[in-house]
């Protein structure tokens, strides 16, 4: 199982897509505050809330206690601008993938 990390998420339509996402692929969604939105959102509810009951998500105060969550997982930062290639890690159970600004 993967994990999805998403620090300080503010639009909820790309969050309620995080959470289909989550459902889909069997990952644990991280959501770290503040959150841009209420989980009730009503444009969270129609992008991904559907999907709520069939994903595990769960919101931490802040990065560290997401991080303590997450014991021995490697920690990828995912950005527009790396010079690794999404491809070239051998990623394995448990590993963790963090978006956001």
């Amino acid at each position: 199982m993967f994990h999805i990390v998403l620090f300080e998420p503010e639009i909820p339509p790309n969050t309620g897509n995080a959470i289909r996402l989550s459902a889909n692929v069997r990952a644990t969604l991280h959501l770290i505050k503040p959150l841009g939105f209420r989980l009730d959102d009503k444009s969270l509810r129609r992008s991904g809330l559907d999907y709520h009951a069939l994903a595990a998500v769960k919101v931490h105060a802040d990065i560290d206690a997401c991080m303590r969550e997450l014991p021995g997982s490697r920690l990828f930062a995912v950005e527009t601008t790396g010079r690794h290639c999404y491809a070239e890690p051998r990623y394995r159970a448990g590993d963790a993938f963090l978006f956001g600004p």
